[in-house]
């Protein structure tokens, strides 16, 4: 089964999908880790990363391309960016859509990375505005867009441990023989 889990920085992708994929025993990718590799590799911070992409598209297209890829070679995988959803298409069974306030999730992006909360909020707007906009300018993708999501949620009203339960129950319930088993998109081809 190939599961998605998309959501905005700080919304608890990682965390969810690494604790789905134990918990499915399945292997867990992370586009956000091969990101902020990718920025490591070359002495940039996401942000300044993200910015950069917006002057190159070639960023961007290779990391999606590569999470395209794996999604459409793979069915044993809890695939996590914040375009998983988007990327996997017709490919993906089950497209989980995680969120919690910009307040919450600017205070869990200032723990992890040893930050003020301020500077957070300040860098995940920004980064969520440059993405949001290279999305739709690249892909014609409007990642505000909920309706390819089997499941919404928001982590701030649940620990990591409860969200995984809850997705292991909804995955478990689910049933694609009653479902179309269309893209809800149909019709689209991306330029990854």
């Amino acid at each position: 089964m190939l599961i998605t889990v998309s959501g905005p920085p700080g919304s608890g992708k990682s965390t969810t999908a690494s604790g789905l994929a134990a918990a499915l025993g399945v292997e867990h990718i992370s586009g956000g880790d091969i990101f902020r590799e990718l920025a490591d590799e070359r002495g940039y911070t996401p942000l300044e990363f993200n910015r950069l992409a917006e002057e190159d598209d070639q960023i961007d297209r290779d990391l999606d391309r590569r999470l395209r890829e794996l999604a459409v070679e793979r069915d044993d995988l809890v695939l996590e960016s914040r375009l998983a959803g988007w990327l996997a298409g017709e490919h993906a069974d089950f497209r989980v859509w995680l969120d919690a306030p910009l307040s919450v999730r600017a205070e869990r992006i200032a723990e992890r990375e040893d930050r003020a909360v301020s500077d957070a909020h300040t860098e995940t707007t920004a980064r969520a505005e440059s993405e949001a906009k290279r999305y739709l300018e690249y892909y014609d993708i409007d990642i505000h867009d909920r309706s390819i999501y089997d499941l919404t949620l928001n982590t701030a009203r649940w620990g990591p441990d409860e969200i995984v339960d809850v997705l292991v129950d909804a995955i478990g319930t689910y049933d694609p023989d009653e479902d179309e088993g269309k893209f809800p998109v149909e019709g689209v081809s991306y330029d990854f």
